[in-house]
């Protein structure tokens, strides 16, 4: 049954993933301004826009231009860049392997920070300990990434000079170094998640903390540390999950303004500098990849869900 159940899961991303395709490769596309003039400069005469345009099979109709464009992904080939004539592999693989880095990183701060205070703000509710998890995730909520970004940057590397200002981590020589340059943004990241988190996970603990069944095991001895991590968290965990999803998908295509706040070279940054260029192979190959993670992120919520509850494996 669950097998099936996954398997139907999973079919329906992929199918998922065609359409977002075709959505990606269309809105590239219909980008204004000619890619032509734009790679080979304004002086370039007709000829060799013309000569250039059929290179790339931009004078073939979009829908045969698309399938052409798709057998290569299916290849792992994305192309070239136009604005390099660099493999697109060669330009984006560093780019992902930072953002990635990044994202692996702030995750790793991001689930600890949300179990942990989520537990104490739904055990201490209406108590000061939970005003004060409640302030501040308000406070988180109401101030946008740059804001959170900048105000690290003043306090942790321009006065106490404890980090970089600018998370060059090309320049990393070891893997402490890496986590030194990538920490601001990695906490960033991880308040911007966090505190939605949070607020929902408290109020899932809440809601299975007044359950019968919890306080049956509560009324039979069951420690309380016991009965939270036992019973009411994997069961609060299950509504948390779909947002847990869309954090994911945050952190690998969301990213932009932390990147540009911290000089981070990774995915998003490239994606701007990509969409200035009118690199349209750049730009769908970005687009799909973070379109996959998202779909996949999305994916392992759903197959969680079903291993977790097991109210879906029945219904």
């Amino acid at each position: 049954m669950i097998i099936r159940m996954i398997l139907s899961r999973l079919a329906l991303a992929i199918v998922t993933l065609f359409a977002v395709s075709i959505i990606i490769f269309w809105t590239a596309e219909i980008l204004p301004g000619d890619i032509a003039a734009r790679v080979l400069g304004r002086e370039a005469t007709e000829e060799a826009k013309a000569a250039f345009r059929k290179r790339l099979n931009l004078d073939r109709p979009v829908a045969e231009r698309y399938a052409i464009w798709l057998s290569g992904v299916l290849r792992g080939d994305f192309g070239k860049a136009l604005s390099s004539q660099r493999e697109i592999s060669e330009v984006v693989g560093p780019r992902l392997r930072n953002t990635l880095f990044l994202a692996t990183y702030a995750f790793l701060l991001y689930i600890p920070v949300t179990v942990i205070l989520s537990i104490l703000a739904a055990t201490h509710r209406e108590r000061f300990l939970d005003g004060v998890i409640s302030s501040l995730t308000l406070i988180g909520l109401s101030l946008p990434e740059f804001v959170v970004g900048t105000a690290l940057i003043y306090i942790f590397a321009v006065n106490f000079k404890i980090f970089p200002v600018m998370s060059l981590i090309q320049t990393s020589k070891s893997f402490i170094d890496s986590i030194r340059l990538t920490t601001l943004p990695a906490i960033t990241l991880m308040i911007a998640m966090a505190v939605y988190s949070i607020r929902m996970l408290r109020d899932n603990l809440i809601e299975v903390l007044d359950s019968e069944y919890v306080r049956m095991a509560t009324l039979k001895g069951m420690p309380r540390r016991r009965v939270v991590s036992a019973h009411a968290l994997p069961n609060s965990l299950v509504p948390a999950l779909n947002t847990m999803a869309l954090n994911i998908a945050y952190l690998i295509g969301g990213v932009v303004i932390v990147e540009q706040v911290f000089v981070y070279p990774g995915l998003g940054t490239l994606l701007v500098e990509s969409i200035f260029l009118r690199d349209a192979p750049v730009i769908e190959a970005i687009a799909l990849i973070v379109s996959t993670f998202y779909i996949l992120a999305n994916l392992f919520a759903d197959v969680m869900g079903i291993v977790l509850n097991p109210k879906l494996r029945t219904s």
